[in-house]
């Protein structure tokens, strides 16, 4: 099989991407990233779908954090297009349901051709605050929860993938985001995975999977 590793680059009057993508990793995330939460979220996702991924982020911070997020769910699931090329030989479908203590995540995506993203997500709105000092150079940080969806609909648009994302239960959002993007990573990581008693063939009726 030949290497599932693409680079994709984004720069915009909002944002500078770059992003290095192997699905056929260890797990590991070397991505410099501005904002701590996203970070430790991308950290997760690469952990838990066995992606190898590095890169930097940089956006205009001092208007919100909505480009920069949005921006990454994009370069991110360009990444997976490419990566994928025409599908031949994959699962193309994948599905898990993520327990995270009281929370339950459900994740199915379908590399089908057709952007779609369906997300219940059940988040507060409040944005999520980590301690710091200011007094020692140390700011308080923070994660606007929702740009959550907004990645996932970058990222949607830009591998071209159904997916659909819900939390079934939950109460912390840390917990909620998490598991969403942890539940994410194991559907999309069998999605990908290559299907050997598929013998290299592209999995449509149609022979062709596109947008």
């Amino acid at each position: 099989m030949a290497e599932r590793i693409v680079t994709v680059e984004r720069k915009t009057g909002e944002t500078e991407i770059s992003l290095t993508l192997n699905l056929d990793g260890t797990g590991k995330c070397g991505v410099s990233c501005p904002i701590g939460f996203l970070g430790h979220m991308l950290a997760s996702f690469c952990k838990h779908g066995l992606f190898d991924l590095s890169g930097s982020l940089a956006g205009d911070l001092e208007v919100d954090q909505h480009h920069l997020v949005e921006d990454t769910g994009i370069t991110l699931g360009q990444a997976f297009d490419r990566a994928l090329g025409n599908r031949a030989g994959i699962r193309r479908a994948g599905f898990f349901i993520y327990p995270m203590d009281e929370t339950l995540a459900r994740a199915a995506v379908d590399f089908g051709g057709r952007p779609f993203l369906a997300s219940e997500l059940a988040l507060s709105g409040v944005p999520l605050v980590a301690g710091g000092d200011p007094s020692l150079g140390k700011p308080v940080a923070s994660f606007q929860t929702d740009t959550v969806d907004d990645f996932w609909q970058g990222f949607a648009t830009g591998a071209k993938c159904n997916l659909h994302l819900d939390v079934l239960r939950g109460r912390s959002d840390h917990h909620k985001i998490e598991a969403i993007f942890k539940a994410a990573a194991r559907a999309l990581r069998e999605a990908v995975s290559v299907d050997g008693r598929a013998k290299g063939a592209i999995p449509s009726t149609k022979g062709i999977l596109d947008a």
